[in-house]
């Protein structure tokens, strides 16, 4: 379509210039003593327009002369950049390729271009950027190389360039690189400090999350390592599974840090409300204060939950529960008695429970009771921790009723689990 336009156009203005040329009788006079010069109108406006066509030539010509030299000077500068992109990006292409003394020197080469640019007076736009990402190249390459001393350079030379407002990103992304670097080296406190120096909002990141996390770990701060745990959960960096086992991880080494019944209350109320829901880190806790001679009623409480929904737990948490549960057997009070046995008359047929209810029932001296429980528990229980405990309980039943042939069996079958 725009060539048709085209077209028509050049029709138009080839008819417009044969009118106005094929019946003009115009002529110009030129005197020029003892001459006279008759033109006509149509050649003198064809002299003109070519006398400007040449003159508007001969200026072009003229100003592309005096034009070379700043030409070459560009032509030069612009090789000079192309280079220096392209140390980086050999730079960048061996360090992928695990080539680090490659990669070091062309990262070196593309700062001495960056240099030799500035010195002329043509630096780039974007200098101080590739100044700092060659430094952190060439920092990279020595940190492979275990070069500790060259690579604090490049990253102290690296955190200059990169301290403008425009460099912000790459300051950030420097104190990451040096974040990880002191982690390499094991030296948590160090790469605690690089993070510290993140805005608020880049140390909220997941990458600077896992970081801190890991040093957190490293230096056994669990509470922190917890709560950046929390956060990187919140964020999805885990799937479900795994971020749920981190938080139950870490709250167990939360937990197991307290060396007295003061100090693990706190440690339970620094816990969030799920995570205190989780049966794993309930029965932990009531175990943990079982050891440190606490309150055996506290623990009990922080059982509550989870033996409301003993029902739903697996064998496995479910012996751990009541193995939690017998420790503080000697203080149980008539409530939880009541639910014990409310719990093994609504499943007559689980041995665990059928056990747990034989042992209250013996520490309140109700041998019958208790000996009928524990030996319909021990014919059913899997566990061998329970079923040497049951042999063992009704060994001493025996022996306080004075059967010494049932108590010989009972204390044979202990020894055999």
């Amino acid at each position: 379509m725009r060539a048709a336009l085209w077209l028509l156009a050049l029709f138009g203005i080839a008819v417009a210039v044969a009118l106005f040329a094929g019946n003009n009788q115009g002529t110009v006079t030129v005197f020029w003593p003892p001459y006279r010069i008759d033109l006509s109108l149509n050649l003198v406006l064809l002299l003109l327009l070519a006398a400007f066509l040449f003159l508007h030539a001969a200026l072009r010509a003229l100003a592309a002369l005096f034009n070379l030299p700043q030409q070459a000077l560009r032509w030069r500068t612009q090789q000079k950049e192309r280079g220096m992109h392209a140390f980086l990006l050999d730079s960048l292409s061996h360090l992928l390729a695990g080539r680090f003394i490659r990669a070091r020197k062309s990262a070196e080469a593309a700062l001495s271009q960056e240099a030799s640019l500035s010195a002329g007076g043509a630096a780039p736009a974007n200098a101080a950027q590739v100044r700092t990402l060659a430094h952190l190249l060439a920092a990279e390459s020595a940190q492979a190389l275990q070069d500790r001393a060259a690579r604090e350079e490049h990253l102290k030379r690296a955190l200059e360039q990169a301290g403008s407002r425009e460099g912000q990103g790459t300051h950030e992304g420097a104190l990451m690189r040096a974040a990880r670097w002191s982690l390499e080296d094991r030296e948590p406190q160090a790469a605690i400090g690089w993070l510290q120096g993140l805005p608020t909002g880049a140390g909220r990141r997941t990458l600077a999350l896992r970081m801190k996390l890991k040093a957190a770990r490293l230096a056994r701060h669990t509470g922190e390592a917890l709560e950046t745990a929390r956060l990187l959960a919140k964020h999805r960096a885990f799937s479900e599974v795994a971020a749920g086992s981190l938080v139950r991880g870490l709250a167990v080494d939360l937990l197991n840090g307290a060396h007295d019944p003061a100090q693990l209350k706190r440690a339970w109320a620094e816990l969030e409300p799920a995570e205190r829901q989780m049966p794993e880190l309930a029965i932990h806790a009531a175990q943990r204060m079982a050891v440190l001679g606490g309150d055996a009623h506290l623990a009990r409480d922080w059982l509550l939950p989870v033996w409301e929904r003993q029902h739903q737990l697996p064998d496995s948490l479910k012996v751990k529960l009541v193995c939690a549960l017998e420790e503080g057997l000697d203080s149980i009070d008539g409530a939880w008695l009541a639910r014990i046995e409310a719990a093994q008359r609504a499943n007559p047929r689980d041995a665990t429970l059928q056990y747990l209810a034989g042992m209250a029932c013996m520490k309140r001296q109700l041998w019958g009771k208790a000996q009928q429980l524990l030996r319909q528990a021990a014919l059913g229980l899997q566990d061998a921790r329970l079923h040497r405990n049951a042999s063992r309980a009704l060994a001493q039943l025996a022996e306080e009723r004075g059967d010494e042939e049932a108590a010989a069996a009972a204390w044979k079958q202990a020894a055999q689990d």
